[in-house]
C-alpha cells in the first residue's frame, strides 16, 4: 500500500511497540493500524498496562509540539486501504487534536508520535472505545461542560464562581432544596405577594 499522507512511502508490515500488527510508512514513519487487529491483540493481553511502557524520555519529550498538530492535522486525509475520505475523531475534550479514522475499513492512521503521545494520554488501552459514538459523545459532553465552566467562571470571576459552587453543592444535598431554592428566587421573601 501507498502512505496517503506524504503520499511517497510504502505502507510495510511492522507492530506497534513490537506488540500488534501495523504498516508503517518507509518515509513519514506513520502508521496504519486496523482496530480488528489492535482489539484481537487486546483481548488476548487483557492485563497489558500500556503506561508502563512509557520510558522517561517518552514522557518528557513527547507533546502535541513534538509532531505535525496544525494544518496537517486539519486537512482531510484518504484512506489507504479504501481510497475514501477518513474521519476525524478528538482523542479528549481538553485538546483539539485529532486522529484520522476509517469506518470502511476500520483502520487509523497515526501520524510519527502520535502512538507514543496517546500512550502519554493514558488512551493507547482505549483506542477501540474512543473511537465509537458513544467514546465521541463523552467527549463531546465533556468539552461543553468545560467550555460552560470558562464562560461561568469569566462572567463570575473566580472567586464568585467558587463560592456558587459550593452553595450549590449544599443547596444540592439539603432536603428542603425546593424551598430554599423558592425563598433564594423570590424578591421579598416576606411577602405575601409574589
Amino acid at each position: 500500500m501507498k502512505c496517503t499522507y506524504c503520499k511517497t512511502g510504502i505502507l510495510k508490515p511492522s507492530k506497534i511497540d513490537g506488540l500488534f500488527p501495523a504498516h508503517s510508512c518507509s518515509v513519514c514513519g506513520g502508521d496504519w493500524i486496523l482496530i480488528e487487529d489492535y482489539a484481537n491483540w487486546k483481548a488476548k493481553h487483557p492485563d497489558y498496562d500500556f503506561s508502563e511502557n512509557i520510558t522517561e524520555n517518552i514522557a518528557e519529550n513527547v507533546s502535541e509540539d513534538n509532531f505535525q498538530v496544525t494544518e496537517t492535522n486539519n486537512k482531510a486525509m484518504i484512506c489507504p486501504a479504501s481510497g475514501s475520505i477518513m474521519q476525524k475523531f478528538r482523542l479528549t475534550s481538553s485538546s483539539e487534536y485529532k486522529i484520522n479514522y476509517s469506518a470502511k475499513v476500520g483502520g487509523i492512521w497515526l501520524n510519527k508520535g502520535e502512538w507514543s503521545y496517546l500512550k502519554r494520554l493514558g488512551l493507547a488501552g482505549s483506542l477501540n472505545t474512543l473511537l465509537t459514538e458513544p467514546g465521541q459523545n463523552e467527549i463531546l459532553q465533556d468539552a461543553t461542560k468545560q467550555h460552560l465552566k470558562q464562560i461561568y467562571q469569566d462572567k463570575f470571576g473566580s472567586e464568585a464562581y467558587q463560592k456558587i459552587q459550593e452553595i450549590r453543592r449544599w443547596l444540592n444535598n439539603h432536603e428542603q432544596k425546593q424551598d430554599l431554592l423558592a425563598y433564594l428566587i423570590a424578591d421579598d421573601p416576606y411577602s405575601v405577594n409574589k
